[in-house]
């Protein structure tokens, strides 16, 4: 089969197109500014790439494409979807083609939740791999003990980053309803993609038709804690439930709990200590639930715990960028407020009283909109500086950080941006840059500003 994949350059289509390859299938793709690591990534695998949306590739490339695979950036207007549409050419949504040709067999592990589903599915893969199972994936970052973002291999065994956000124009449901797990995660659950979605209620109105796919012989593992899953699973609920959350937090036993030592409770039945290298309790968290999730897949806890004490944490995570003159710089995906809260909090824990200075571009949908504007004082707080890049933004990001007085700051200029942390910055100073974007490269070029002395 051949597959022109448009908007191939996203994580997830990137990740389908790796797998489609796998396969066997014949792949080629579009995207607008097709640029590495995922060209660089998907040339390697003998995947072509065409740079923008020229409907001639109807009659060059994708001439004899058997299915277009549409991702969710495209939309009506599009020339080489709307030639694809007067063409009556076939095409389907990612998440279709891949639970029809890879998932429809498989015991489907998916994680889903408004936080923490990439590391979570990173360290379920792993626990699985370590114990043996050898489970394919599909993650939206880069684990580090893997080095792909997804993989396709004999195991009956398939891990997937469940997304709440919609298929395709086309299909409005969130993408997560066509994986039909026989494990599912739900890790938690907020009100975020103010663009597509106008309340938290019509997020858990997604939750639970995910829920619905469930099989009766499946199991959910919830976030204990959360009123939001709570409601999701009160609409109705036909598979085993198995709780977890930190020990500290009502509504989380007596199923599993994780004390601030590591100490996991079952049932109030101790299962081990979690020892591992990755910082907060957002993480013990994401962990606990990974080897929940893992034994219900046959995984012993000691064997998660084992692996789990060697996992390597995933690209843009509270990922070190570099130290330089004694500042070291971080590079991590948090853009929700809740994200940036608990991200500090990790940094916090794991360097005590030394400085942190928080770097933020809001670049999300949701962000954008400015409907979550009021919640980043409180998400910032934790840091000594803050500095907020601004450039594309319709709100007053100024006015926002009003209530951090002098400690915050707001940039419009990459470059000033840079100049104003470099000069801040000093020897034992931690600099946290968050946003969901490659931010013009400014990891990058602060370590290089820093490198250059005052």
């Amino acid at each position: 089969m051949h597959l022109h994949i448009l908007g191939i350059c996203g994580t997830f289509m990137g990740g389908v197109a790796a797998i489609a390859r796998r396969a066997g299938h014949t792949v080629t793709g579009c995207d607008a500014d097709v640029y590495p690591p995922m060209s660089t990534q998907l040339e390697a695998l003998g995947i072509g790439l065409t740079d923008g949306w020229d409907p001639s590739q109807l009659e060059g490339v994708a001439g004899g494409a058997d299915v277009f695979v549409i991702g969710n950036v495209v939309s009506r207007g599009n020339p080489l979807m709307e030639a694809i549409l007067d063409a009556g050419r076939a095409y389907v949504s990612g998440p279709q083609w891949l639970a029809e040709h890879v998932l429809f067999d498989k015991w489907v592990l998916a994680v889903a939740g408004t936080h923490g589903k990439t590391t979570t599915a990173a360290m379920l893969a792993w626990v699985l791999d370590d114990a043996g199972l050898d489970p394919g994936f599909l993650i939206g970052g880069v684990p580090n003990d893997f080095g792909v973002s997804a993989r396709l291999t004999d195991s009956p065994f398939f891990v997937i980053e469940a997304d709440e956000y919609d298929t395709a124009f086309f299909d409005k449901r969130s993408k997560f309803v066509h994986y039909r797990p026989r494990t599912l995660i739900l890790n938690n659950l907020e009100y975020d993609h103010a663009d597509i979605f106008p309340d938290l209620a019509a997020i858990e109105t997604q939750f639970h038709h995910l829920v619905r796919t469930v099989p009766g012989k499946g199991r959910i593992v919830v976030n204990g804690g959360e009123a939001s899953l709570a409601r999701v699973l009160a609409r109705g609920s036909w598979s085993e439930v198995e709780r977890f959350g930190l020990a500290e937090v009502p509504g989380n036993g007596p199923g599993w709990t994780i004390a601030v030592d590591g100490g996991i409770l079952l049932g109030g039945a101790a299962q081990g200590t979690l020892a591992f290298g990755q910082a907060g309790r957002h993480n013990q968290q994401n962990a606990l639930a990974a080897i929940a999730a893992a034994r219900h897949a046959g995984v012993p806890v000691a064997v998660s715990l084992a692996g789990l004490a060697s996992f390597g944490g995933v690209k843009r995570r509270m990922e070190v960028r570099g130290t330089v003159n004694g500042v070291t710089v971080y590079d991590d995906f948090a853009h929700h407020p809740t994200a940036i809260a608990v991200t500090l909090d990790g940094l916090r824990r794991k360097v005590g009283g030394a400085r942190i200075l928080a770097v933020l571009e809001p670049r999300s949908n949701t962000m954008k909109l400015g409907s979550m504007k009021d919640a980043l004082p409180g998400s910032l707080a934790a840091a000594d500086r803050v500095y907020c890049y601004a450039a594309n933004l319709g709100w007053d990001a100024a006015a926002a950080l009003a209530p951090l007085g002098a400690s915050a700051a707001v940039h419009r200029d990459l470059a000033g941006l840079v100049e104003a942390i470099a000069a801040e910055a000093q020897p034992g100073d931690h600099v946290l840059v968050m946003s969901n974007g490659g931010f013009g490269g400014i990891h990058a070029r602060l370590l290089a500003r820093l490198a250059a002395g005052r």
